[in-house]
């Protein structure tokens, strides 16, 4: 019943932006509830840690300025951090309050075997905001699996961040990764914005 009931919100909003096509993102805000949803900032992700990124810091910045606008407008803030025995605390940069959701994944999708489904539908979320590490992993993990969820995403670029990969001999450079990841988001799962053009553009 409470799946139908949010089916039944998210295609009314739906509904309303087909039959306003002069509709933009702002006004689009105004009508969708959103949460911001920082994926994996953690500790082991930057420099000295097992996982460190290529300029985790930039990423971590950028979202600290997210986690701050969300905050100031009294939005819904999710932290989902990867269980890891070493290296698991969430940044300083973006280190949760107290009474900010928390969410302890075990997979690359951060609705997997967690309540976050649950969390967003209790809340009226219809829209995320997401951001984290890694791009080409659990970020694109959930912005893929929000979005066959009926969730609308924002994915927000420079405050994300991955690493060089290897297949066989070839070295593909983390910025190729980043950018492969997000053109795939963008072509079929959700938008992609910077934090600049997102922190101007939405209408809180």
């Amino acid at each position: 019943m409470k799946k139908l009931r949010y089916i039944i919100s998210l295609s009314a909003v739906l509904i309303f932006v087909f039959v306003n096509p002069q509709i933009n993102h702002a006004q689009l805000a105004d009508t969708l509830k959103t949460a911001l949803v920082l994926v994996d900032i953690q500790d082991f992700y930057f420099p000295g840690g097992k996982g460190a990124l290529v300029n985790p810091e930039h990423a971590s910045a950028n979202a600290a300025l997210l986690l701050k606008k969300f905050r100031e407008t009294g939005q819904t803030i999710v932290h989902v951090r990867h269980y890891a025995k070493q290296g698991a605390d969430i940044h300083a940069d973006v280190a949760p309050l107290d009474d900010e959701k928390v969410i302890t994944k075990y997979h690359a999708n951060s609705f997997l075997e967690t309540d976050l489904l649950d969390f967003l539908q209790k809340n009226g979320i219809s829209q995320l905001v997401i951001c984290g590490m890694m791009t080409h992993m659990c970020v694109e993990a959930i912005a893929r699996a929000s979005a066959d969820l009926g969730f609308k995403c924002i994915v927000i670029e420079d405050a994300c961040a991955t690493k060089d990969l290897k297949y066989k001999d070839i070295i593909i450079p983390a910025e190729q990764v980043h950018y492969a990841t997000l053109c795939t988001i963008a072509d079929a799962y959700g938008s992609v914005m910077d934090t600049k053009q997102f922190l101007e553009s939405f209408t809180f």
